[in-house]
Order: C-alpha cells, then sequence, then structure tokens
C-alpha cells in the first residue's frame, strides 16, 4: 500500500497535459495530500482517491501554483458529505495566510462543515510532524523566495522517499535527500530559489540517491534536455515526473 502518486508535475504554469505539482504519500493508514495548486479534486480522482480518503493536507508554501485550490478542495469536501476531520500542516506563515484565504469565503459560516484543524511545524532543523504504524514524515525549510518546506518520509518498509519542494540549492534539501530511495527535485531552472537539472544531478550524487525524479520542470525547454543535464552530474537513475505517475 505504501506509494507515491504525482498528482502534478509542471512548473508554475500548467499545461495541457500538467497540472501544477502536487504529490499524495499513501500509506495503510494514511493518505496524506501536498499542496493544492490548480485543480487536486480532478487530479485525485484520476488516481481513483476519494475526497473522504485524504486524511491530512501538507502546504508547503503560500504561492498560488502550490495553495490556489484549498478554498475549492476544502468546499467540494464538503459538498460530498465528509464528516471526517482534515488535519493541515504547514508553518506557522503559511497557515495563517490559508486562514485568511479561507475566510473570504466565509467557511467558517458553512453548515455542517467537516472538522479543519491547522498544525504548525517548526522552523528550527529536521522536525517529524507525523508518525504513525507506516510512516515517518518530516520536514525542514529550505531556500525559496518566501518561507517553505521540503519534506522527508520514512516508511516502515526502510524505503525513504524526500520531496525537495521549491528551493535553489542548499545544505536543507541534503539533509532531507540524504541516502533516499527516491529524491523528488524540482528542476524549473537555476536561479534565485530554484535548482537546474544539472544541480539536481549534482545535489543526488552528494547525498547517494537511489533514484532522482525531476518535478515543478518547464517541459516546453524539452525533457530529453532536462534528463541529459541530470546525468551529466549523476550516474544513478534519473526520470521526470509525469502527472499520474506511481512510485
Amino acid at each position: 500500500m505504501n506509494k507515491v502518486i504525482v498528482l502534478g508535475s509542471s512548473n508554475a504554469v500548467a499545461k495541457q497535459d500538467q497540472q501544477n505539482t502536487h504529490l499524495l504519500f499513501r500509506s495503510k493508514a494514511r493518505t496524506i495530500l501536498v499542496d493544492c495548486g490548480d485543480h487536486p479534486v480532478a487530479s485525485l480522482a484520476a488516481a481513483g482517491v476519494g475526497l473522504e480518503e485524504v486524511s491530512d493536507l501538507v502546504l508547503t508554501h503560500f504561492h498560488a501554483d502550490h495553495v490556489g485550490s484549498l478554498p475549492l478542495l476544502i468546499m467540494d469536501m464538503w459538498l460530498e458529505k465528509r464528516t471526517t476531520p482534515l488535519t493541515i500542516y504547514g508553518l506557522e506563515v503559511t497557515l495563517n495566510k490559508a486562514s485568511k484565504l479561507l475566510e473570504l469565503f466565509d467557511w467558517q459560516n458553512w453548515q455542517g462543515l467537516f472538522p479543519v484543524e491547522f498544525k504548525i511545524i517548526p522552523e528550527g532543523g529536521l522536525q517529524t510532524f507525523l508518525v504513525d504504524q507506516d510512516l515517518s514524515l518530516s520536514a525542514m525549510p529550505v531556500l525559496h523566495l518566501i518561507p517553505t518546506i521540503g519534506l522527508r518520509a520514512e516508511f516502515n518498509s526502510g524505503q525513504v522517499v524526500s520531496y525537495s519542494c521549491d528551493t535553489e540549492p542548499c545544505p536543507a534539501v541534503e539533509v532531507l535527500a540524504q541516502g533516499a530511495d527516491i529524491h523528488f527535485q524540482e528542476a524549473a531552472g537555476q536561479s534565485k530559489g530554484h535548482t537546474s537539472a544539472a544541480q539536481a544531478g549534482e545535489i543526488a550524487t552528494r547525498c547517494g540517491v537511489k533514484k532522482l525524479v525531476l518535478i515543478h520542470y518547464e517541459s516546453r525547454n524539452g525533457q530529453d534536455n532536462l534528463l541529459s543535464e541530470a546525468r551529466s552530474s549523476f550516474k544513478g537513475e534519473v526520470a521526470l515526473a509525469y502527472d499520474g505517475m506511481e512510485l
């Protein structure tokens, strides 16, 4: 049952066959949605996941391509008669803004709304914020344009999956990715707050990653070019994330 599903793989500009980057971590006990950019309800349906099944939501940072559909996601869960609680995790600044976004839609007055709990992830160092019998999920601030967290999931099978989120190369990413079986690395291009495919390969090499998956990339630049760049600095397995990918 342990798996990671790529619900969206694009950078901030969605494409015809790519939604904004968002992921799903699934275990026997939990279904954890990571971010909700353009249309997570549709991507969950395409993955065969019901809205009632989503147990937790992690918001990595407050950019529109990562949180833009939060009010619609909550509203659709409500309209589908969800009753089970939803826990939303994120940095304090992210959750404060997410709460204000929801308040614009008067969500506190929606009759019969299911329980929603906000849980703050502390900013200092690697923080384990969700643990059950199947997995341990940790977060650490990375180096983006605004406060942002990357993630590290350690499954009871012994496998480790890490996700850089939006960031330029920094020590925190290497803490998250150290020894990972699968590392999802954003590859939007070398610039302030972002990473190139070649830099992604360098990170994977230094961290001893087994499989590097490029995500949050610009597909119009040529997918083969991205793979070639990453392989120039990493000799392990490299793949491009795509919507619907399961690992």
